[in-house]
């Protein structure tokens, strides 16, 4: 798995998880939805992704994203 594939799969896993806490818990998670969304809208633009420097400290390939 390349570093592009996990911070996908990261991505789509932490908005499906804010989606059920909204419904099971409280609508502020929604707040977390937006920080995932804002943060891969970013990320979009300056290369500069978290996610993807721990997935890289973990010893994931480069994908052709976050090289």
């Amino acid at each position: 798995m390349s570093i592009d594939q996990a911070v996908l799969r990261f991505a789509g896993f932490m908005t499906l998880l804010s989606a059920v806490l909204v419904w099971l818990v409280s609508p502020w998670f929604l707040l977390l939805t937006a920080f995932v969304g804002l943060n891969m809208i970013q990320a979009s633009y300056t290369r500069f992704c978290p996610a993807a420097m721990i997935f890289k400290a973990l010893g994931l390939k480069a994908g052709c994203a976050f090289e």
